[in-house]
């Protein structure tokens, strides 16, 4: 009792606030599966176009066309067409300048390998990431990375088995060029989307592809059967539904927490290797792929204990 009253009850703790991120993140995964679903789709369609004589400058000219209505809709769904505007437009003709060269390897590695050993030399990606990085960015690397770095190379050699023509040379050698491109992009996209949004840089990307593809086509143009014509158009509209897929990802998780999904390609290209095409992977593969694949997220986990200032100051760099 004070003053006669009785003391005020005490005020209910406020209920929990609940923590979004876990969902977020959730939701990121999910579109990142959803993506690497549709991009693994996209080159099984790229494969059946090539064995009903498609050209490679046909589904490349296709795979761009029809990704621009696709992306256009969804900065209109999004920020809107106002936010396409860019000063930069230069950066935006070498990203595509270089996506392009990139995706002729990539689609070239998809026509010369089985699904699975193109999708496997797609995992070393983060090798080529970490040597550009060192070589070009001047990022601080040290003996962890280049660790699995030479691991990643070993399970490269295990996958390709020099001398014994477990993959096809030339095919492999394809292969890992598409996923140095990669690497490549990814760090181009790095430097553009400083001050670029994802939204305008994968539409200038698109449509500044278009033309150039489009003269180059125009010389290698193809009659098909309705079927053909289909699946050409489906790699456009799945493939740009997986762009965008991709870049929705990343607007709800970090890049640390939805790269691993990329693994999950390895099962669809087994999948649909083996649905559409009769073909396994070689026993080389499934030695090797682990390996590479162990590289790649030993890396990524390092970047992200980077990230995340676990490192001590005295520690070697990563």
């Amino acid at each position: 009792m004070t003053n006669g009253l009785p003391p005020a009850p005490p005020a209910p703790n406020p209920p929990p606030v609940p923590d979004a991120r876990p969902d977020r993140i959730a939701t990121g995964l999910a579109l990142r599966l959803f993506a690497i679903a549709c991009l693994s789709t996209m080159s099984a369609l790229i494969k059946m176009s090539e064995l009903r004589g498609a050209s490679l400058i046909e589904t490349m000219f296709h795979r761009q066309l029809w990704a621009v209505p696709l992306v256009t809709l969804w900065v209109v769904m999004g920020p809107g067409l106002k936010s396409l505007k860019t000063q930069r437009f230069g950066a935006h003709v070498w990203r595509t300048a270089v996506g392009l060269t990139g995706m002729i390897f990539t689609f070239g590695a998809v026509i010369l390998l089985p699904l699975a050993e193109a999708q496997t030399f797609q995992f070393t990606v983060p090798i080529f990431a970490t040597l550009l990085g060192a070589l070009i960015l001047g990022e601080p690397t040290g003996r962890h990375r280049w660790g699995a770095v030479i691991v990643g190379f070993l399970g490269v050699l295990i996958v390709v088995q020099p001398g014994r023509e477990a993959i096809p040379i030339f095919g492999a050698f394809v292969g890992l060029m598409a996923a140095l491109f990669v690497a490549i992009v990814a760090i181009t996209l790095r430097q553009i989307t400083r001050t670029e949004s994802a939204g305008t840089t994968v539409f200038w990307f698109s449509l500044l592809s278009v033309p150039v593809l489009g003269a180059i086509y125009a010389f290698n143009f193809r009659p098909h059967d309705a079927e053909t014509w289909a699946i050409l158009i489906a790699t456009g509209l799945v493939g740009g539904v997986g762009q965008l897929a991709l870049t929705g990802a990343m607007r709800f998780a970090p890049v640390s927490a939805v790269v691993p999904m990329d693994y999950s390609g390895l099962i669809w290209a087994t999948l649909y290797g083996w649905l559409l095409f009769d073909v396994f992977p070689t026993f080389s593969t499934w030695l090797g792929a682990p390996v590479i694949i162990a590289s790649g997220l030993y890396i990524v986990y390092r970047e992200q204990k980077l990230a995340r200032g676990q490192a001590s100051y005295a520690e070697t760099p990563l």
